[in-house]
C-alpha cells in the first residue's frame, strides 16, 4: 500500500482501490484503481440515545498513520459530540478492503447508530444530516422482498433484519436474518432477478451473534446520498466505551461472491462457525410434504385467489360465514390422513411430513390441540412404523400460552413476544422441545421454525434485564432463542432436524437446513416474476452464506399449475424437494390432475435414485 500526503489531503493506493482522504470537510473518496469513484464516504457518525440525539461538531482534521504491522493505514476522525465524552470514526485501510466503525465513550442507551453519515454542525455553518454520496447506480439485497427486486436502484431503501411481516412496507424479512451484506453496482438489471456482470463493491456488517443487538440494518438513501443505520431500539446500555460493528467495504466480482466473502470474513474473525454443528442424518434429505398449501387450498384464507369472494378479508379481520374454516383450522389428524392417503394413491410418498399451522393448542406451547389431534403420539408412531419422519411447525416469538412474566411486555403489561433473555422462559422452552421430540413425549423428529421475523421491536417494550446486565434483544436475541431450541432438540434426539429461514453465517450453529420461504409475486412494474427465477435467486444467497447446509426448497404459494409444475421439476437441483399441495392449488384454484401427481412421483423417484447412487458411491 502506498500513502501520499499533500496539504489537506492523503491518497492511499491499495491493491483493489484508491482512497483520497480530505480534511475539509472530513471525507474519504473511495474509487476503483483507475479512479472511477464509488462514493465520497462521510467520516461522520451518530450514536443516538433515548435521552437525546448525538450531533457532531468540528474537532480538527483527520489523522492518517500506518498500522503497527505495516500492512494497513488508519484514518481517525475525532469529533466533539453533543452526547458523548469522546467520539471518533476509525477507518482502517487494508490491501483489499476498507473498514469503518465508530467508537464513543460515556453513558447512554442506544437507539440508532448511523455510519457513513450523521447529524453535525460544520465549521462553515452547514448543519443537519450529512450522508455519503451515491456514485453507483444499483444496490443488491440478499433479502427477498415484495415487490421482487434483487438489484434495485441506488435511491431505493433496503432493510435487513428480523422485523417484518406481510403488512405494507414490511415484507423484507423472509430471510430473518439474511446475510448483512449489500453490494453496490454500476449497471442496471434487465429484470427483477437479474444480477448484472461487472465490478461491484460489497458493504457488509462484521458482527457475530453476540454483537448483533440491533433489530435491523437500514440502507437509507435521500437524493444523492445515503447512510447506514443500525437500529438498537433503546435496548443497549453503554456505560464506558461502545464500539460499533465494523462496516467492510471491498471491491468484489459480483454480489454472490460478496456474500461468500462476507461469510469467510466472519469465520476468519471467529464471528461465525465454519460449518453446521451436526452432520446430516441420511433421512434429512428425504422428500418433504408440508400440509400448509393443502390446508390453504381447502380454506378461503389466507391462500385465496384474487377472484375469491373473501379475498379482501385479508385487509381487515376476516368476516366469514359461520362454519367456513381458515387454513389453520385444518391442521387436523383426519385432514392429514386424507391428504397423505390421496398422495399415496398416486405413488407420492414423502419421507418427511411437516404438521403445519397449527397443530398445538396455543402457539407458544407444545400441547397438541385435542380436538384437532386426539392422538398425536400414536399418529407419529404409525408414521414411524411406515418409515416416515414427522416435523412440527413452530411459530417463533409467539407468547400464546406463556406466562406474561416470561415475555417481553408493552407498557401496560401485555405480552408481545417470548423473552429469550429470561432464564425461566428458556427453561420452559427446553422442556417444550423435549416434550415435542423426546420418546416420552410426542416423539416427533424435529421442528420447522417459522416467523423468526416477528422479533419484538419497540423502545417502550421491556423484558428481563437483571440490574447491571443487558437484556436479550435484536438479532442476538433470536440467536439465543434458536440456540436454546437447537441444543434441547439434539439432547432429546441427536438426529432430530431443525429447519429455519435464517441464512446469516452466524446462524450456522443453530439450524440444520434452511428453507427458501414463501414465494412472492410481482416486480415494481407489477409484472409477474416467475417462481423458479425467484427461488434460484434465493438459493444462490443461501448457498453462498451457508454452503454446507441443506436447503428446504419450500413451495408456497404457487400462482398457477404451470408454474407449480415448473418448480416441481426444478426442486431436486435446488435442494430437498418439498410438496405443499395434494388436491388443488390455493392461488388459482386449479385441481391437481393425476398427471400432475405423477410428475411429483416421477421427480421424487429420480431424485431418490440419484441420492442412493451418491450414497453408494460415497460408501465405496
Amino acid at each position: 500500500m502506498q500513502l501520499q500526503t499533500r496539504p489537506g489531503a492523503w491518497t492511499i493506493t491499495a491493491e483493489t482501490y484508491r482512497l483520497e482522504v480530505r480534511a475539509d470537510p472530513p471525507k474519504a473518496v473511495l474509487a476503483d484503481p483507475d479512479g472511477r469513484i464509488w462514493s465520497h464516504l462521510s467520516l461522520l457518525a451518530s450514536a443516538d440515545c433515548t435521552d437525546g440525539a448525538d450531533e457532531s461538531f468540528p474537532a480538527g482534521p483527520p489523522v492518517v498513520t500506518p498500522t503497527a504491522d505495516g500492512d494497513g493505514i488508519v484514518v481517525t476522525a475525532a469529533a466533539r459530540s453533543s452526547r458523548w465524552e469522546h467520539k471518533e470514526v476509525r477507518l482502517l485501510c487494508r490491501p483489499t478492503a476498507v473498514e469503518i466503525g465508530v467508537r464513543v465513550r460515556g453513558r447512554g442507551t442506544l437507539t440508532d447508530v448511523t455510519l457513513l453519515g450523521g447529524r453535525a454542525v460544520r465549521a462553515s455553518g452547514a448543519a443537519g444530516a450529512f450522508r455519503s454520496s451515491i456514485d453507483f447506480r444499483t444496490v443488491f439485497s440478499p433479502g427477498p422482498t415484495e415487490p421482487v427486486q434483487v438489484v434495485r436502484p441506488a435511491h431505493t431503501a433496503t432493510v435487513l433484519g428480523v422485523v417484518g411481516d406481510a403488512h405494507a412496507g414490511r415484507l423484507h424479512a423472509l430471510f430473518s436474518p439474511p446475510p448483512l451484506c449489500l453490494a453496490l453496482g454500476r449497471r442496471e438489471p434487465a429484470h427483477a432477478t437479474d444480477v448484472p456482470a461487472g465490478g461491484w463493491l460489497s458493504l457488509a456488517v462484521r458482527a457475530g451473534a453476540a454483537q448483533m443487538r440491533f433489530t435491523e440494518v437500514r440502507y437509507e438513501p435521500v437524493d444523492g446520498g445515503f447512510h447506514l443505520v443500525l437500529d438498537y431500539d433503546g435496548h443497549t446500555v453503554v456505560a464506558g466505551e461502545f464500539t460499533s460493528p465494523t462496516l467492510v467495504l471491498a471491491p468484489t466480482a459480483d454480489p454472490l461472491t460478496a456474500v461468500a466473502e462476507h461469510r469467510a470474513d466472519l469465520v476468519a474473525h471467529g464471528l461465525a462457525p465454519a460449518g453446521p454443528a451436526h452432520e446430516p442424518a441420511p433421512w434429512w434429505t428425504e422428500p418433504i410434504f408440508c400440509g400448509w398449501g393443502a390446508q390453504c387450498a381447502r380454506a378461503p384464507l389466507p391462500g385465496t385467489p384474487a377472484s375469491h369472494p373473501y379475498y379482501l378479508a385479508d385487509l381487515a379481520p376476516p368476516q366469514l360465514p359461520a362454519g367456513v374454516p381458515v387454513a389453520a383450522d385444518l391442521a387436523r389428524q383426519d385432514v392429514y390422513d386424507e391428504l397423505l392417503a390421496g398422495l399415496a394413491a398416486h405413488d407420492v410418498v414423502p419421507g418427511t411430513i411437516v404438521l403445519d399451522d397449527r397443530w398445538q393448542a396455543a402457539y407458544g406451547t407444545a400441547d397438541p390441540d385435542p380436538d384437532r389431534w386426539p392422538d398425536l403420539p400414536g399418529w407419529i408412531a404409525r408414521r414411524h412404523a411406515a418409515g416416515q419422519r414427522v416435523l412440527l411447525w413452530w411459530k417463533a416469538w409467539d407468547p400464546g400460552g406463556v406466562p406474561a412474566a416470561e415475555c417481553v411486555r408493552d407498557p401496560w403489561g401485555r405480552p408481545v413476544a417470548v423473552d429469550p433473555g429470561n432464564p425461566a422462559y428458556l427453561a420452559r422452552l427446553r422442556a417444550m422441545v423435549t416434550a415435542m421430540v423426546g420418546p416420552a413425549g410426542l416423539d416427533a423428529d424435529g421442528v420447522k421454525v417459522d416467523f423468526t421475523q416477528r422479533a419484538p421491536a419497540g423502545r417502550s417494550l421491556r423484558g428481563h434485564a437483571p440490574e447491571g446486565e443487558p437484556g436479550a434483544w435484536g438479532i442476538s436475541a433470536l440467536h439465543t432463542l434458536l440456540g436454546t431450541m437447537y441444543a434441547a432438540l439434539k439432547a432429546a434426539k441427536p438426529d432430530a432436524l431443525m429447519i429455519t429461514h435464517t441464512p446469516h453465517p452466524a446462524f450456522a450453529d443453530v439450524c440444520d437446513m434452511v428453507r427458501l420461504n414463501d414465494v412472492l409475486e410481482r416486480d415494481p412494474a407489477t409484472a409477474v416474476v416467475p417462481v423458479t427465477d425467484q427461488v434460484w435467486s434465493r438459493h444462490a444467497v443461501v448457498t453462498a452464506a451457508l454452503p454446507h447446509h441443506l436447503v428446504d426448497t419450500d413451495q408456497w404459494p404457487m400462482p398457477d399449475r404451470e408454474q407449480w409444475r415448473a418448480y416441481t421439476r426444478a426442486q431436486p437441483a435446488l435442494g430437498v424437494p418439498a410438496l405443499y399441495y395434494a388436491e388443488a392449488l390455493d392461488r388459482s384454484g386449479e385441481t391437481l390432475r393425476p398427471a400432475d401427481l405423477r410428475l411429483v412421483a416421477e421427480t421424487w423417484r429420480a431424485y431418490r435414485d440419484r441420492r442412493a447412487a451418491t450414497t453408494t458411491g460415497a460408501a465405496r
